[in-house]
């Protein structure tokens, strides 16, 4: 295999001498180029596997030249060279395609450690992990195509990735692979749910603490971000971070460095952010809720996930998926789904998304009997229906049963008010089960109810 040939723009003679030096004890070629034309000439006459190239140049900036190769040599990473704290550059560099970016003086531990990740993206990836990362998200929209492609391009930078899309869309199954498709694929990915930890553990949480650092620290603990190292962090509903949360992510960000409670000095850290909410960010920094320094940080590239209802076409594949996994999990053979009840699955819009079809087919598959998933097994009486959607199972059979006459409305009316007002109840204990990910004393936070009255309602509706 030959050697890697790293390519350093810069016009600062010493800082250049440093970088070959570093890079040689690395195995590691180096040629150099001190303007952003002779650069320009060498990346078009031979094959580089790595550029590294200052801001400020004789004859432009870095960014150019980041541009120009965007276009001109898209397959060779490149990381910026910045000036410490010139946070504005780093990220242009990183929205306009640099790999990574390094801040003067050099920390040569950080240079090693983006040069080594860097090399891993300039080798061709393995064509058994892009099958694995294309397979994963089901469905062929338009928009599904959209969002592979880009999951693939974002997973050879390491710029900050912000998720966006309903509850249930499947932000973290992007987050995920997002970080298998990239070159930390071997690291660990560690997803934190930022509105499941309590504001005064968090810190804790975040950084780790050392031994005796408050009352109860009896040992060290290490911090998820720590845990971290050469993977990814995922900060799920990244919105409920609370502000002083969000100086210290910041910092993290920024600086590269963790320092855990109680500890007197700051350590080096190697991780990916990636971020994820169902709000809107934006409107959170008008409103002065979420800091916008740290929104401009952790939203670089930004990701849609689309909707369930953006991609009712996709249906019939996602439904014949779940029923195989969840058959495969009771250890009884998948039933197939009606055409009948697929086209209704089809005509419904879902407002919990994927997570709330798999949910009703769980139900189907428990229903269901004959090896069929029919109409009558989804009892979608209480989920919104698309507009030109046909009636529910259960309407049709009230209207099949004459109940859309009078007497019986005059009969059944109590029942059935009563009937809609659980279903509107169950409905939202549902959604803040799902947005908190059940966990049930955050969801009667939500819900403005006692862990006491939730657990009541719960078994009384009949949700567990």
């Amino acid at each position: 295999m030959a050697q890697p040939v790293v390519l350093i723009v810069d016009d600062e003679p010493d800082l250049v001498e440093l970088v070959t030096l570093t890079l040689s004890r690395m195995q590691l070629a180096t040629q150099s180029a001190g303007d952003v034309n002779t650069a320009k000439k060498l990346l078009k006459s031979q094959h580089f596997d790595l550029c590294l190239t200052d801001m400020r140049l004789p004859d432009g900036d870095g960014l150019d030249l980041i541009e120009w190769m965007g276009v001109n040599t898209p397959g060779v990473p490149c990381a910026m060279i910045t000036a410490h704290g010139n946070v504005e550059s780093a990220v242009r560099a990183l929205k306009l395609g640099a790999f990574d970016f390094v801040s003067k003086p050099l920390d040569l531990g950080v240079l090693r450690r983006i040069v080594s990740t860097a090399l891993k993206v300039s080798q061709p990836p393995e064509s058994t992990t892009q099958v694995r990362a294309g397979t994963q998200l089901i469905g062929n929209a338009p928009a599904m195509e959209r969002l592979r492609e880009m999951i693939m391009r974002v997973s050879r930078s390491q710029a900050p990735v912000h998720i966006s899309g309903e509850s249930g869309t499947g932000k973290e199954l992007v987050a995920r692979m997002i970080h298998a498709s990239g070159p930390r694929a071997e690291g660990p990915f560690v997803p934190v749910n930022c509105g499941a930890i309590p504001s005064e553990l968090m810190e804790s949480e975040f950084f780790g603490h050392k031994r005796g650092s408050f009352t109860g620290a009896v040992t060290d603990k290490q911090g998820l971000i720590p845990s971290a190292e050469g993977g990814t962090l995922f900060l799920d509903e990244v919105a409920d971070l609370p502000l002083h949360m969000q100086v210290k992510l910041l910092r993290v960000i920024q600086e590269k460095t963790v320092r855990p409670i109680g500890e007197q000095r700051e350590a080096p850290i190697d991780v990916r952010i990636l971020s994820a909410t169902h709000k809107n960010l934006a409107d959170l920094v008008a409103q002065a809720k979420f800091r916008e320094d740290l929104y401009y940080r952790i939203n670089v590239i930004e990701l849609r996930v689309p909707p369930l209802r953006e991609r009712a076409e996709d249906i019939p594949d996602l439904a014949d998926t779940i029923v195989r996994r969840l058959s495969r999990r009771l250890g009884v053979a998948a039933p197939a789904v009606s055409a009948a009840a697929l086209e209704l699955l089809q005509k419904f819009s879902f407002p919990g998304n994927v997570r709330e079809l798999e949910n009703v087919l769980e139900r189907a598959l428990a229903l269901s009997n004959e090896g069929t998933i029919d109409v009558g097994d989804l009892q979608l009486r209480a989920t919104p229906r698309i507009e030109g959607a046909a009636p529910g199972p259960d309407v049709t059979a009230q209207r099949a049963a004459g109940a859309d006459s009078p007497a019986s409305s005059e009969a059944s009316g109590r029942h059935a008010l009563g009937e809609q007002l659980e279903d509107v109840e169950r409905a939202a204990i549902i959604k803040a089960l799902e947005q908190s990910r059940y966990n049930k004393t955050a969801a009667a936070k939500a819900l403005g109810m006692t862990f006491r009255a939730l657990r009541y309602r719960i078994k009384k509706l009949g949700i567990e």
